[in-house]
């Protein structure tokens, strides 16, 4: 009997730019993602299933079995705590950075800085590096506001263009990583579904590449 592939993804952007990579390997889904309310979406494989959750939890699903595989940016696998999986593949979709953004002018070289930040893994480990210490304030949306409410000293957050910073009076100030999205493998469905799950990793590659 042959063992269902799930495959994990979030919906917006990531969901838009991994679905061509996934018909380059033979999986299109028969329900729209765009209009469809389920959450498991069948493919015109009777075998693989798209489950369609909050991007945040696609590692957990994937390092617990509940998918095999799944697609989840470098800045959520930088704040997953986890140790169940595999990074086999690099997407190079939905490339944008993480960075410090502060007010222009703004100095941030005291010795204890206020960051707003939902990244709080990562912003603690960058000033950690750096030798400051940090209060890490997390907020869920609108982090641009933090700086101009005097709630904290910077931000940490995903930069794409820019635009919405400049907007608000803020600009990126120090680089902390390139961000991507990436394929992500349980590490037990490695072993047990071996064959199947290298030869999916082997198309997507040959997505990325084409």
């Amino acid at each position: 009997m042959t063992q269902t592939l799930t495959i994990a993804l979030s919906k917006g952007r990531i969901l838009k730019d991994t679905l061509p990579l996934l018909e380059y390997a033979g999986i299109v889904p028969i329900d729209d993602p765009d209009t469809s309310r389920k959450l498991i979406l069948d493919t015109n494989q009777n075998d693989v299933k798209l489950l369609v959750i909050r991007a945040a939890d696609v590692p957990t699903y994937v390092e617990y079995g509940a998918a095999q595989v799944g697609v989840a940016g470098k800045d959520v696998l930088m704040e997953h705590e986890g140790t169940g999986l595999y990074e086999p593949v690099d997407l190079k979709i939905a490339t944008c950075r993480i960075m410090v953004a502060a007010q222009e002018g703004k100095s941030l070289s005291a010795q204890r800085i206020k960051v707003a930040t939902k990244y709080v893994k990562t912003a603690r480990s960058h000033f950690a590096t750096k030798g400051q210490q940090a209060e890490i304030i997390k907020l869920y949306g609108s982090m641009e506001l933090a700086p101009i409410a005097g709630l904290a000293d910077c931000i940490v957050d995903l930069v794409d263009t820019g635009s919405t910073l400049k907007a608000n009076g803020l600009a990126p100030v120090e680089h902390i990583a390139d961000i991507s999205s990436r394929l992500v493998v349980n590490k037990a469905s490695m072993k047990l579904q071996s064959a199947r799950i290298k030869e999916f990793i082997r198309q997507i590659e040959n997505a990325v590449a084409a």
